[in-house]
């Protein structure tokens, strides 16, 4: 697409942007007119023009690191394959891996005082070693396990590398791109947690953007804190004929299930059996019966209730199964995951920014509370948010799926990238 065109397409999406301002969620007159500015510029007319050249390439990159396999805790292999890439998208990038595993790239800013933002994409999937990782394709979206979760975040950032190096971009701040593990799941922010917490860079990230999800006109402010446990019913177990009313572990969890299930939980506060297991053959009353539970709230204080009322709860239903047969249910209720809550408040120009880049795209933006990598930053203060680069839907089931229609997948990379150029002062916009 010659720049011309895209010039033709910048100007009408400005025009877009401006005439709907009335209808989305209202935005700052300064971050709507940094927008304005940003997209208008050379340097971001440059790259985007580039990711209009290689838009394919960045196809292809998004089912080279799908077709890793990545659960949580088994990242190795997409680390090392996502660590070349990069180096291959810049070359003076200084692309290192940490002690927990996640891959980090400096690219140096302006400043020298050794601050520097983030950009934050997941290596891990939700799906173990053993899930077929064929993708199918229905015009065009790709279909696959972890396609748009969070491989789409991970070639985004190479798109946005090489897009910035082809422009010669000269940001004030330094960026620090991030390939983190242990998103999902039972990972419990492994990556965030130590970037933040532990790692080279603690206390030198004033800013963070997290890349996930498929929707572009979701802009996450609100950090949805959770809480994980598994619980796990112990007894005598028994033949199933011979040792009929004896306590069994599976009846305490069916009670306790039953009675999570009628939990009533305000709007934004939620709960989910994930994983069941127990047992040893159908004609054995089990010595053991067990589940992970997940709870989530971005309120602290509703996070809490709940989480007492599910301990109170299983607690209950051992007492309950211990009083209607003979022996005894013992329960072990462990805490195997633990997320904080947090915001970036609506006002901040971080979120402002990112609310008005989705509008100059054609999105209708809202805020949006959810769990992801910003959910650690978020709750030590540091402005943070989460922003959708690619469009799908369906994460973390096999319907999963990521449209590539051209057109459409550049729209939703630039609201990332506005987010990123902007935060991070793109000082040669209009050389």
């Amino acid at each position: 697409m010659s720049n011309q065109r895209l010039g033709g397409i910048h100007a009408l999406l400005i025009a877009s942007f401006l005439l709907t301002q009335g209808p989305v969620m209202a935005q700052s007159a300064d971050a709507v007119a940094a927008v304005k500015s940003l997209v208008s510029g050379k340097r971001y007319k440059q790259i985007v023009a580039d990711m209009d050249a290689n838009h394919q390439r960045v196809v292809d990159e998004n089912i080279l690191l799908q077709q890793v396999p990545a659960p949580s805790f088994s990242e190795g292999e997409k680390a090392k394959l996502f660590a070349k890439l990069l180096r291959e998208s810049d070359s003076s990038l200084e692309v290192s891996i940490d002690e927990a595993g996640n891959v980090l790239a400096l690219r140096r800013g302006t400043d020298s005082s050794g601050d520097v933002q983030a950009i934050i994409a997941h290596m891990d999937t939700v799906f173990g070693v053993e899930t077929s990782l064929e993708i199918k394709r229905e015009g065009t979206r790709l279909i696959a396990p972890g396609i748009l979760d969070n491989c789409r975040g991970l070639a985004s950032i190479l798109a946005i590398v090489r897009g910035m190096k082809a422009a010669n971009a000269i940001t004030k701040s330094s960026i620090l791109f991030v390939g983190s593990v242990g998103e999902e799941g039972l990972g419990d922010l492994k990556g965030v947690k130590h970037l933040f917490g532990t790692g080279a860079y603690k206390g030198r990230i004033k800013l963070a953007i997290a890349v996930d999800s498929g929707f572009p006109e979701q802009i996450v402010n609100v950090a949805a804190g959770s809480k994980r446990y598994e619980v796990k019913y112990r007894g005598p177990g028994g033949h199933s004929f011979r040792a009929f009313g004896t306590v069994s572990p599976a009846f305490a969890l069916a009670e306790a299930a039953s009675l999570l299930s009628k939990f009533k939980t305000p709007a934004g506060t939620t709960y989910s059996i994930g994983v069941i297991g127990g047992g040893t053959s159908v004609n054995v009353i089990p010595s053991d019966a067990w589940m992970q539970v997940d709870m989530r709230s971005s309120s602290n204080a509703d996070l809490k209730r709940l989480e007492d009322d599910f301990v109170a709860a299983m607690k209950a239903a051992a007492a309950t199964e211990n009083s209607v047969r003979k022996g005894r249910v013992e329960v072990d209720i462990k805490l195997i995951g633990d997320r904080p809550s947090g915001r970036t408040e609506s006002s901040s120009r971080l979120v402002q920014v990112a609310l008005a880049a989705s509008v100059s795209q054609g999105w209708q933006p809202k805020e949006y509370a959810a769990s992801t990598d910003a959910n650690i930053p978020m709750s030590m203060g540091i402005p943070s948010i989460t922003v959708a680069s690619g469009v799908g839907n369906f994460n973390h089931s096999p319907r999963e799926y990521l449209d590539i229609e051209k057109s459409q997948s550049l729209r939703a990379l630039q609201v990332t990238l506005i987010s990123v150029l902007d935060s991070a002062v793109l000082t040669n916009n209009n050389d």
